[in-house]
């Protein structure tokens, strides 16, 4: 099968960087299914890992966590799926990527496409859907029926993009999001945000700004490190703090004054870990597969790159680490 990975790690502008290669292909046992990929996302996770881990010995190492597909085999296992399925997944961290032609998958962290979506338009969702809905519900158990208020930094990026259309559908919390390009800001309007403060400007005062003193929740989707002080400040006492991005240092006791609870998102846990409730995934993706197909949640796909291959998968992973997207980098087709 064709396969794009690495053997080194390398700034992305090197050629060597991502590389066209061939390779045997998988095949399914247990409760794996063979997916034969048809599109895929591109997230920061990729490139922090092309950066950062270097492959033993001269194997390459094949990336991508977003994927949309068709099922091709089936492990003995299976029950969840049958060849010729039409779906989509985020994967597991400790395995090959979807950066190939084929790619074996758990059943229990897979969902059945949206009918109402393309395969490009598909790939765009699972890992971002998967880091908001588990951060919204399991990590924050954020209530579907009070009016409470949420502000969500870096709300116009991929996870951004479907976590404040769960919020606008799901719930009746007041959603405050922060961006400061033009295009960045008609994009979260569009999404249903009730109010787009700039965090470039202290959070506190743009809050003060559309009339709030406080929110009962903060999420953190990028540059927690920036914000850490405001975030302190914006939270109401006994309030929630939730983020999934690498500070390099966070310091909690600024919490402990008003009691604030702290929360870690990371969607591969159930899989690295082989938790117990890992079909949590399968049941997730399934009911917004739903929720896209009777019209309240959209696809996050903003920037179609092309076919999956080196040269495009390295445009892709150039554009997140320059911040240059918003919404969702997808490829299609080999």
């Amino acid at each position: 099968m064709k396969a794009i990975g690495y053997n080194s790690s390398l700034p992305i502008d090197d050629p060597n960087s991502l590389i066209d290669f061939t390779t045997t292909d998988p095949k399914p046992e247990g409760r794996d299914i063979l997916v034969a990929v048809q599109a895929i996302s591109v997230n920061p996770v990729d490139y922090k890992i092309r950066a950062n881990m270097q492959p033993p010995g001269e194997d390459y190492k094949i990336l991508g966590w977003d994927a949309s597909g068709t099922v091709k085999a089936i492990g003995s296992e299976v029950s969840n799926f049958k060849v010729g399925d039409k779906v989509w997944y985020a994967g597991d961290l400790t395995r090959p990527g979807c950066n190939a032609q084929f790619q074996l998958v758990d059943e229990r962290i897979v969902g059945r496409m949206p009918q109402s979506l393309s395969f490009a338009e598909a790939a765009a969702l699972p890992l971002t859907t998967i880091t908001a809905w588990e951060m919204l519900f399991d990590r924050l158990d954020v209530p579907m029926r009070e009016k409470k208020s949420v502000l969500v930094i870096g709300a116009a990026g991929g996870v951004g993009s479907i976590m404040v259309q769960l919020l606008a559908n799901l719930t009746k919390l007041q959603i405050i999001g922060t961006a400061s390009r033009p295009k960045s800001i008609a994009w979260l309007k569009e999404l249903g945000v009730d109010h787009i403060i700039d965090h470039h400007l202290p959070l506190s005062e743009e809050l003060s700004r559309i009339g709030l003193n406080s929110v009962e929740y903060v999420i953190s989707l990028n540059n927690t490190e920036d914000h850490y002080d405001e975030i302190v400040k914006c939270l109401a006492p006994q309030g929630k703090f939730g983020l999934i991005d690498d500070p390099a240092l966070l310091d909690v006791m600024p919490l402990k004054l008003k009691s604030i609870s702290l929360h870690w998102e990371l969607m591969f846990t159930r899989s690295m870990f082989q938790t117990k409730d890992m079909s949590e995934q399968h049941r997730l993706l399934n009911e917004v597969s739903r929720l896209i197909d009777i019209g309240k949640i959209r696809t996050t796909l903003t920037h179609h790159l092309g076919t999956i291959n080196a040269a495009n998968l390295r445009a892709a992973h150039k554009m997140l680490e320059q911040r240059e997207a918003h919404g969702k980098v997808v490829l299609e087709g080999f």
